[in-house]
């Protein structure tokens, strides 16, 4: 008998995106009610798939190859202590299943009874239709306890990843994200791409509050944060130091705009500092464990150094990953912070951050497409807004156009083929800005490329970043171009 999956997890089955699915349902080839996808029909647009095919089998079979890696296992399966309890609510729900069979099995047994009796006291005509509609009900009763039918593939599988991860569904936004491996509820919502509220991180602050609506979680961290008795009574849990055993509703609020977003300041160290042309340096930077910055992708914060003062910086990294900031350093920029990335700061050193800054924000709720357009250092940012959208498993059509006006300035360019090659929602475009007489001759030739490259983009939302030479030339003529200004959103670095 086909089931109905949520889109998430009919995705995660058959090892394709989410956007994909929503894509072939808006373009009406596939056929959902009320959100949800029954097996039946995905196995009608993907009559091929087999076990062995899916997204999750693959990951499977890597395991079983490489069991006796420890990190590898500890980075994939969730702990055992997790895994007996998925497999407990599994066997729980098969309990309860057979019970429910055999309650059927006896209602209808009932039934035929109950039609037995009637029959032989009616008149002959009704006692004619009893008699008949026994004889069908004995019939279907025989070929529904005697045929043999094939397995549904997909019902297989989806058992199986019910064991390997758990659905969480978030109130009242309704998005949802897995969680996996040993990732604790919080983490699992920040890989998906979601700006819930949190704070150490360690179970000390309580500001990962969120109340089970439905469903099983579990302690998989030790946290000194008391909860208070209505809050327990209330079904209320840390989400940093819980994770998921079965399908999960929680209610948790998440962060909207930059009014959302403390601010905060802590020391980080320098993971890595990586020349990527001769203009530009990439610096990494960690923070502590117990101390991450929470952030929305597009924003800035302030990076200080005991020995070469602080600058601001845009930050080139998704909120996905909140330990590992990066951050693109222009040479010549950025005072005598700038100058010290350049001129020898080295891995372990300390760097303070303070911030996040700014409201170059991505709207979510947008329809339509997204298009980015960055102009030399200004790819820093947009890599954030992308990076946060393909967390999230946006369903818009993206593209990206990168104008750059020195030879090496496409400095990731292998990242944004990369990118364009794995995903069919995204298109990357670079654009040379070189040998031009002006800046505004610069952006005429980008957003001529924009216009002729991208046909659908007066439906999109636009995002542009990088110097203010460009982008003051290149609202001007989008706008002069027919684009609402409405929907142009604008940041100078």
């Amino acid at each position: 008998m086909p089931q109905q999956l949520a889109l998430s997890r009919a995705a995660k089955l058959i090892g394709v995106s989410r956007a994909a699915l929503q894509k072939r349902i808006k373009d009406g080839g596939l056929h959902s009610f009320d959100g949800t996808i029954s097996t039946e029909e995905l196995l009608r647009i993907y009559p091929d798939l087999k076990l062995e095919d899916s997204g999750l089998f693959e990951q499977t079979r890597k395991i079983k190859e490489e069991a006796f890696r420890r990190r590898i296992m500890d980075r994939t399966l969730p702990a055992k202590e997790v895994l007996a309890e998925r497999l407990f609510e599994q066997g729980m729900e098969l309990n309860d299943l057979k019970l429910h069979l055999q309650r059927y099995h006896t209602l209808v047994v009932g039934l035929q009874a109950r039609i037995q009796a009637l029959a032989g006291t009616a008149a002959p005509a009704a006692q004619s239709a009893l008699e008949q509609l026994d004889q069908w009900l004995e019939r279907e009763l025989r070929h529904v306890l005697g045929e043999e039918q094939k397995p549904d593939s997909l019902a297989v599988m989806d058992a199986m990843l019910k064991v390997m991860s758990a659905h969480v569904t978030l109130q009242p936004s309704g998005r949802d994200f897995f969680v996996e491996g040993n990732d604790s509820l919080l983490e699992a919502a920040l890989k998906a791409g979601l700006a819930l509220n949190y704070g150490c991180s360690s179970g000390n602050c309580g500001l990962c509050k969120a109340r089970v609506i439905s469903g099983q979680v579990m302690q998989t961290k030790h946290y000194d944060y008391v909860l208070s008795d209505p809050e327990k009574q209330q079904g209320y849990t840390l989400m940093c130091c819980h994770t998921a055993v079965s399908d999960v509703v929680l209610e948790a609020l998440e962060a909207r705009s930059a009014s959302d977003i403390p601010k905060q300041q802590l020391t980080a160290r320098v993971k890595a500092v990586t020349q990527l042309s001769n203009d530009m340096m990439l610096l990494h930077l960690q923070t502590p464990r117990s101390h991450r910055l929470r952030f929305l992708a597009g924003q800035s914060v302030t990076l200080g150094h005991t020995a070469a003062g602080s600058a601001e910086f845009p930050i080139a990294s998704c909120p996905c990953n909140d330990r590992d900031l990066q951050f693109h350093v222009e040479r010549g920029l950025g005072g005598a912070f700038g100058q010290r990335v350049w001129n020898g700061m080295k891995a372990g050193e300390s760097v303070t951050v303070y911030g996040p800054w700014g409201d170059y924000l991505l709207d979510e709720d947008a329809q339509g497409g997204l298009i980015f357009i960055a102009f030399d250092r200004g790819f820093a940012p947009i890599k954030s807004l992308l990076e946060h959208t393909m967390a999230r498993e946006s369903n818009e059509e993206m593209g990206l156009i990168w104008g750059a006006s020195s030879p090496d300035g496409h400095y990731m360019n292998n990242l944004c083929r990369a990118w364009s090659d794995a995903l069919e929602t995204f298109r990357y475009l670079p654009v040379s800005m070189a040998n031009r007489d002006s800046a505004d001759a610069a952006v005429a030739g980008v957003v001529e490329r924009l216009l002729a490259e991208f046909p659908r983009v007066r439906q999109a939302d636009l995002y542009l970043a990088g110097p203010e030479a460009f982008i003051a030339p290149a609202v001007a003529q989008l706008v002069a171009a027919g684009f609402q200004k409405s929907r142009l959103t604008a940041m100078a670095v």
